[in-house]
C-alpha cells in the first residue's frame, strides 16, 4: 500500500496573521518534506470564490512542487474539470508532467458549488457532460499526433494536435462517492478517488461495482483505488488530536457552508464526535493499524492520501507529522 499526503488547500483561517505568500512558501515546505520523507505523493485540492482564499490555481501550484521535489508522485485531488477549457487543461497537465519528470496524476470530478458555475459562467446541469468531454479531449491530446476527438464543449478541430505531450502517460482518476460518479470512473478513467466520508464497508462496496461495471463492459488493464482519510501522527491520541483539531473542524465547517445553503459558524456536537470518529489520528503504531485495516480490506494496490494539512495548525507541527508518517508509519507497509 503506497501513502501520500495533503491535501494543500492555502487556506486563510480568521484568525492566522500570515500573509497568503507566507502561506504559498509554507505548501512548499511541506512538499519538500513529504518528498524527504518518502511518502509516495502530495497532492492539492482546488476551490474558487472563496474569502479564506482556497487554493484556485492547481497547475501553478503542481509547477512549483515540481520544482521543489525530485521523487515525490504529485497531483490534484481533485480538479473541477467542468471549470476548464479542456484543452488548456491538457497543455497544462502536460506542462506539469514534463517539469516534474512524468510524477503527474490528474484526479478530477465534476464540482458542486453554485457560485463557481455561475463565476465561470458554466451551466451547472452539463457538468458531468463536461466532465466526461474533458477526458476525451485529455486522452486525445495527450496522444501521439492529432487529437482525433470531437470535442462538445469545445471548438476544436479533431485534426489538431496538442502540446507538449506529456513525459509519461498521466492516470485520470475520478473522485465521486454517488453511483453515477463511481461508474462513471469505472468506465472512463484509470482509478477512482473514494472520498473521506466513506467508511471501508462503503469502499468495498462501490469497488465491487466497480470491477462488475469494468467486466459487463471488457476493460481490461490497471485501474487504482485511492482512499482519502483525514489525520495526524504524535506521541498520543490526545497530543494528535489537539493539533489537527482546530484546522480540522475550520475545513470541515466550510465544507459544510458550501454544500449547504450559509453560514456555519460552529459544527454542532454530533457532527464534531462523527468527524473526530472518522479520522485516524495518534502514535505511529496505531496510526499503522488503522492503515492496515484499508489494506485487509482493499489489497496492496490501494494508494492511501493521509490528509495531513490543516489550515492554521503550524508548519513545524505539519511537518514533523509527515516526517512522522514517513519514518514510522510507512515502513510498516
Amino acid at each position: 500500500m503506497d501513502i501520500g499526503t495533503g491535501l494543500f488547500t492555502c487556506q486563510r483561517r480568521p484568525d492566522d496573521e500570515r500573509s497568503m505568500d507566507a502561506i504559498y512558501d509554507e505548501l512548499l515546505a511541506l512538499g519538500r518534506a513529504i518528498d524527504q520523507a518518502g511518502l509516495a505523493s502530495a497532492w492539492v485540492s482546488e476551490h474558487h470564490f472563496t474569502d479564506d482564499g482556497y487554493l484556485p490555481g492547481t497547475m501553478p501550484s503542481l509547477g512549483a512542487l515540481a520544482a521543489a521535489t525530485d521523487d515525490v508522485r504529485l497531483g490534484t485531488c481533485i480538479a473541477l474539470a467542468p471549470l476548464y477549457d479542456p484543452v488548456r487543461l491538457a497543455e497544462d497537465a502536460a506542462t506539469v508532467d514534463l517539469l516534474s519528470g512524468g510524477r503527474f496524476s490528474l484526479g478530477a470530478s465534476i464540482g458542486y458549488r453554485d457560485a463557481e458555475f455561475a463565476n465561470f459562467g458554466v451551466p451547472k446541469d452539463e457538468r458531468t457532460a463536461r466532465t466526461e468531454d474533458a477526458v476525451g479531449v485529455l486522452r486525445g491530446a495527450w496522444s501521439p499526433g492529432p487529437l482525433e476527438y470531437d470535442a462538445e464543449f469545445h471548438d476544436v478541430a479533431p485534426d489538431a494536435t496538442v502540446t507538449p505531450k506529456p513525459a509519461g502517460d498521466p492516470p485520470i482518476l475520478l473522485g465521486g462517492a454517488a453511483k453515477p460518479a463511481v461508474r462513471r470512473a469505472a468506465r472512463i478513467a484509470d482509478g477512482w478517488i473514494a472520498l473521506s466520508s466513506l467508511s471501508i464497508s462503503g469502499i468495498e462496496k462501490r469497488v465491487a461495482d466497480i470491477e462488475r461495471v469494468r467486466a459487463e463492459e471488457g476493460l481490461d488493464g490497471e485501474f487504482e483505488i485511492l482512499c482519502i482519510q483525514h489525520g495526524f501522527v504524535d506521541d498520543s491520541r490526545e497530543s494528535a488530536w489537539n493539533a489537527m483539531q482546530d484546522g480540522y473542524f475550520y475545513l470541515q465547517r466550510r465544507y459544510a457552508e458550501w454544500y449547504g445553503d450559509g453560514p456555519v459558524d460552529e459544527l454542532d456536537a454530533d457532527r464534531r464526535t462523527e468527524l473526530k470518529e472518522q479520522a485516524i489520528f495518534g502514535p505511529p503504531a496505531e496510526v499503522a493499524s488503522d492503515l492496515e485495516a484499508y489494506r485487509d480490506a482493499l489489497g496492496d494496490d490501494v494508494h492511501f492520501i493521509f490528509r495531513t494539512y490543516y489550515p492554521g495548525i503550524g508548519t513545524d507541527a505539519m511537518i514533523e507529522c509527515v516526517q512522522r508518517l514517513g519514518d514510522e508509519v510507512v515502513p510498516a507497509f
